[in-house]
């Protein structure tokens, strides 16, 4: 199985500090989706391990954030792809959780639904929690420079980071590979 594990927010669609609330502040980043079902009609299974605090805040409920997802899947659909898992930490920072990134309960989770090793997967994200949490899983952390991954190339990576402008170059070089 040839899987890959995205971050969602700054990795797919744009980011926000005020937090991505409804499907209409859900923006697809240019190229992200034509990637996705790239990968995807290429035979990589596609899964997505997000950070949704805004939950536990209460600024969206499990139902708007299925239909942000429902969207997402709509639109790789239309591309010829689909998005295969998508596991969300509902928790705040201080929740105590172990899901939350840069804890690797997403991805155990991901591992598990596959039961799969998770060593050499590709792993994208933009914040450094983002690389650590899959890291930690043995997975290989690309960086993109979309979201917040300008300010996050500046700080001390993990070990074997690579780094690419946006997840349509990540794809193009997996694709290449």
């Amino acid at each position: 199985m040839k899987l890959i594990i995205l971050d969602r927010d700054g990795v797919i669609n744009e980011d926000s500090d005020a937090f991505v609330k409804s499907v209409e502040e859900w923006i697809p980043l240019p190229g992200s989706i034509e990637a996705i079902a790239r990968l995807s009609r290429a035979g990589w299974t596609v899964a997505v391990a997000t950070n949704q605090s805004g939950l536990a805040r209460g600024y969206f409920t499990e139902q708007t954030l299925e239909a942000m997802h429902q969207r997402l899947r709509e639109l790789v659909a239309e591309q010829g792809g689909r998005v295969d898992l998508i596991r969300h930490c509902p928790h705040g920072p201080d929740d105590g959780c172990d899901c939350r990134k840069p804890l690797s309960g997403l991805f155990r989770q991901i591992a598990e639904h596959y039961d799969v090793s998770l060593a050499g997967v590709p792993t994208v994200g933009d914040s450094l929690r983002d690389l650590q949490a899959g890291a930690a899983m043995g997975c290989q952390p690309y960086l993109v420079r979309t979201g917040k991954g300008l300010v996050t190339e500046s700080r001390p990576l993990p070990a074997g980071t690579l780094v690419f402008d946006d997840l349509a170059a990540v794809a193009s070089h997996l694709l290449e590979a």
